[in-house]
């Protein structure tokens, strides 16, 4: 079960990841960003690209060692849980949430407590 969990999550990071290189202005439109020249498309590339490629292989990696399953479940715990709770943060700190955002939040928190049931 917790390698399933850990399969998707891990292939929707790498379709994220894959979304952000092809077509930065969507993406980033979508969360809000103003991507500048230069500068601002190459750390958005590097973060909301590279990252979540590297987070999605790490998710996937049962897959090629089935037996190694408590690393990749453990970060996808620490992963979530420090997003949500930063989103959470921003939420108080920040007003005119789109519903992309809150959209986002709601993922996220579901994959934190999906993980963090599965490594109880």
């Amino acid at each position: 079960m917790a390698r399933v969990f850990l399969a998707i999550v891990g292939a929707a990071y790498l379709v994220l990841a894959a979304w952000c290189a092809i077509l930065p202005d969507t993406t980033s439109n979508s969360v809000g960003f103003t991507l500048q020249p230069g500068a601002g498309q190459s750390e958005f590339l590097t973060v909301y690209g590279g990252l979540q490629v590297a987070i999605g292989l790490a998710f996937l990696w049962p897959l090629y060692r089935p037996s190694d399953i408590a690393l990749p479940l453990f970060l996808c715990v620490l992963i979530h849980g420090c997003l949500v709770i930063f989103r959470t943060l921003s939420f108080g700190l920040y007003s005119g949430v789109p519903a992309t955002t809150i959209v986002l939040a709601a993922t996220e928190w579901m994959i934190f407590i999906g993980a963090a049931i599965l490594s109880w």
